[in-house]
């Protein structure tokens, strides 16, 4: 009776403990979290949706990831949760969108770190080493530092003679605030020789370009982050799911993008083209280069105004606040012109983009008239009408929501002497004057001289755009830009995720919402 009385209880305790793995990916639930972290106490969890995109295009990553550490014999795990399944889990943690990736350490439940970096392999790695160990290894062998240089996309290593020196610790510093890159540091003098060094420096090797570029300054924190970043990535990066989050998450914020299918016959060429170009803008424009038949890429020629026909095409961007395009006024794609479209805009000279759609010949023939860039101005800004203009993405569910609504609004006005109902589809036609950050934005023009603009703030609903517009834009609104309308706070970031064709990314984290369909 004892023996199976502890045989029951043996088995209770194998059964509550085991994790089931896939692809040495621990497999967790609510029911096993906890006893998983008794078991690894560093775990990075991925909650994720089988139907999301991105989490299957992270998935062979986040296992190689995982198989990597685990024959490195890290006690550091990864694991996953479907968070459709485990969806209290999910709540607990706060998941808004897929994939959300968390790392619980020392074995603590309670506030998880968020992931940071990119969602290759070796990102992933680095970033988890980062976390759990030293921020610099110390290579003591010319095989260690092999090693390292070998299995890094990018590494960075300190040669110094002595590991205590002034500048050893502003090295060190630099490497505690770097997650996605190894750091490490050396004062063997068989591996000063076999990379040719005579004296203390840092070098960044890569597997790419220039194969590595070696520091020169004075060497603080500052600079040598400066250094690491503006030579990590290589001088013409392609943009796809796993490079996303380097580009966007990186301080280079103007970015020079070439719309170019690979299988154009005069590919290589323009790209030797793009990348001589490159040469000379290295930490200040970051050079991109859009396969323009790739079908996830066409929400980004949209996004431009372009069509996978008028490629080749060279566009420039700034991701600050307020997002500027340019076009060069060539489609000349020779390094020669490109350098000089840089230049330029280095240089201030360009005026921004502005995409319009054709005038439509029937633009006022209905209740809600149609604006496009080309004839806003004259409409919005006429001196004798009071205009309330809907600002929309065709995509955005808050517009289609609003629309039978604004429809009627526009029914009640159609024979009005001054009052106009419009809309403007403000992803295909873009105004210097107006800033739209969210979907839908709704300004009114009243009549008059001066240009002022009224943001509308009320309800969304006919009673309260009636009031509004009798009012003459007293009730419910606000002077333009005094108000940050947090009900459309996922709808305000879709603009800025246009471009990078993740519709659904709450921020320019490339993750799927937790809604499936449009929102």
């Amino acid at each position: 009776m004892i023996k199976t009385f502890l045989l029951i209880c043996t088995l209770a305790v194998a059964s509550r403990a085991e994790v089931a793995e896939e692809e040495d990916v621990l497999v967790l639930k609510k029911s096993n979290l906890e006893e998983a972290l008794k078991a690894h106490p560093n775990i990075l969890v991925e909650f994720y949706a089988p139907w999301c995109g991105h989490c299957k295009a992270l998935g062979p990553e986040f296992a190689k990831a995982a198989g990597t550490l685990k024959a490195e014999g890290s006690a550091v795990r990864l694991g996953k949760v479907d968070a459709t399944e485990e969806t209290e889990l999910a709540q607990e943690y706060g998941v808004r969108g897929y994939p959300t990736i968390k790392f619980f350490k020392g074995g603590e439940k309670e506030s998880p770190k968020e992931y940071s970096a990119g969602r290759q392999a070796d990102d992933i790695v680095n970033w988890l080493k980062k976390r759990t160990g030293p921020a610099v290894d110390t290579l003591a062998e010319v095989t260690e530092a092999e090693s390292l240089i070998a299995d890094n996309e990018v590494a960075v290593i300190g040669f110094f003679k002595d590991a205590n020196s002034a500048d050893a610790k502003a090295y060190e510093k630099a490497a505690e605030t770097t997650d996605d890159i190894p750091f490490a540091i050396t004062s063997d003098d068989a591996i000063f020789s076999k990379y040719e060094v005579s004296k203390d420096s840092v070098i960044l090797f890569k597997k790419f370009d220039e194969g590595r570029n070696t520091f020169d300054g004075e060497l603080t924190k500052e600079n040598l982050l400066a250094f690491v970043k503006s030579n990590q990535l290589p001088l013409v990066i392609e943009f796809t799911e796993q490079t996303a989050p380097k580009i966007f998450g990186g301080e280079i914020k103007s970015h020079i993008l070439m719309f170019l299918p690979k299988t154009a016959p005069d590919f290589q060429d323009k790209m030797d083209q793009f990348k001589k170009a490159a040469e000379g803008f290295k930490g200040q424009i970051l050079f991109i280069f859009i396969d323009s038949d790739v079908d996830d890429n066409q929400r980004i020629l949209e996004f431009f105004g372009l069509k996978k026909e008028e490629c080749p095409a060279i566009r420039l961007i700034t991701l600050e606040d307020e997002m500027t395009k340019y076009r060069p006024e060539s489609e000349t794609i020779t390094a020669e012109a490109i350098i000089g479209f840089c230049k330029l805009f280095i240089e201030g000279k360009l005026k921004p983009h502005l995409m319009s759609q054709d005038i439509p010949e029937d633009w006022d023939n209905t209740p809600v008239k149609i604006l496009v860039g080309k004839n806003f101005e004259e409409i919005a800004f006429h001196p004798s009408k009071n205009v309330f203009i809907e600002f929309y993405a065709p995509w955005c569910g808050h517009c289609k929501q609003l629309t039978p609504i604004w429809e009627k609004l526009g029914e009640k006005y159609k024979d009005s002497a001054d009052i106009i109902v419009a809309k403007m589809d403000s992803t295909a036609n873009e105004i210097e004057s107006v800033k739209v950050h969210s979907f839908p934005t709704l300004k009114f023009f009243p009549a008059g001289d001066e240009r002022i603009v009224i943001d509308y703030n009320g309800e969304r609903t006919l009673e309260g755009f009636t009031k509004f517009l009798e009012s003459g834009g007293k009730e419910g609104g606000a002077p333009a830009g005094d108000d940050d309308d947090d009900l459309d706070a996922e709808v305000r970031s879709q603009l800025r995720d246009s471009f990078t064709h993740f519709a659904k990314a709450v921020q320019l984290k490339h993750s799927c919402s937790l809604i499936k369909k449009d929102s």
